[in-house]
């Protein structure tokens, strides 16, 4: 089978795509697949060029590590059901939900998923003297940018006098940016593949919080499996996590993203579409740790895709 490993793209997480794909492209060789890497550029914002280049590559599936962006906001995903190539993980429309944290956020408070209150701007409504009369939160807060991932744009404030310039920083990354209560407890994140989530992760940062630093940076962070939790509490996350890429409508594979309060359910933060696949990520340790070695990971994820297409074509016969 042909698998091209879609990656690169023009954001501010292309590196770390490019990491996740690389390695992505090794670990299908290893499972016996003929791996193409596809690395996207700015160049491939003509649709019409990116058709014509995956046409090209006659590919049988598409593994997508396109982090943020067009990667996880649905685009992709769109040209490739028109293409009618199979890929991996969730359809447009959830990757859109999941990619803007406001519309995370009401889907969750829809469907009763826990997450911490929040406020959204626009930048065409922002201003300073509007938001400071509006926010209804109290500090400290976490400003970050609405529809971007790897912690780009991401700052803590606990000073009145930092909340201005953390709205322009996550502007610089986004045209909605977030104010969410900060809540203080232990950082997790839950992988789930296909209907089963995987085992809880603890994120021990050795920066402020969990920035781009920290996750990506080797030694910047600790990841511990089991979780220091109780099992109950972690119990309690997994069935969190999956109600929570339910509720958007994800499939195949997602991250959950949450903070565990001294008291309370699990908060959740967000849903990563497109999980990282870098010597520090996340979603292949937690794999690894429910005994889920790469190739069989790889193997798992893409025929997986493979069966969506089998779907698809029972349906329209």
């Amino acid at each position: 089978m042909r698998v091209g490993v879609l990656m690169g793209g023009w954001n501010s997480e292309r590196e770390v795509s490019l990491q996740s794909g690389n390695n992505v492209a090794s670990c299908l060789k290893k499972a016996g697949y003929d791996a193409v890497a596809l690395i996207l550029d700015r160049k491939d914002r003509d649709e019409k060029r990116l058709a014509a280049r995956l046409k090209r590559a006659r590919l049988d599936a598409a593994f997508i590590v396109l982090h943020g962006g067009y990667g996880e906001d649905g685009g992709i995903q769109t040209l490739l059901e028109k293409l009618d190539l199979p890929y991996t993980g969730s359809g447009p429309l959830a990757c859109g939900l999941a990619m803007h944290k406001g519309c995370t956020k009401l889907v969750f408070e829809a469907n009763a998923v826990p997450t911490a209150p929040w406020q959204a701007w626009h930048r065409k409504e922002f201003k300073a003297a509007k938001v400071s009369r509006e926010i209804r939160l109290k500090l400290p807060l976490v400003v970050k940018p609405a529809d971007s991932g790897s912690a780009v744009g991401v700052s803590i404030v606990r000073k009145a006098s930092q909340l201005l310039p953390a709205f322009r920083r996550a502007f610089c990354e986004s045209d909605w940016v977030m104010a969410e209560k900060f809540v203080k407890g232990v950082e997790i994140t839950v992988g789930v593949l296909g209907h089963q989530s995987l085992p809880v992760v603890e994120i021990v940062p050795k920066n402020d919080f969990y920035d781009y630093d920290a996750k990506y940076t080797p030694g910047k962070s600790e990841h511990l499996i089991p979780a220091r939790l109780s099992s109950q509490v972690r119990r309690k996350a997994r069935q969190i996590a999956v109600s929570a890429g339910e509720s958007l409508g994800c499939r195949d594979y997602y991250r959950v993203d949450m903070i565990v309060p001294a008291s309370g359910a699990p908060q959740v933060l967000e849903v990563n579409t497109v999980p990282g696949f870098t010597g520090t990520s996340l979603f292949p340790e937690s794999a690894r740790a429910a005994g889920i070695g790469p190739a069989r990971l790889m193997r798992h994820l893409v025929s997986m895709a493979m069966r969506k297409k089998s779907k698809k074509g029972k349906q329209a016969a």
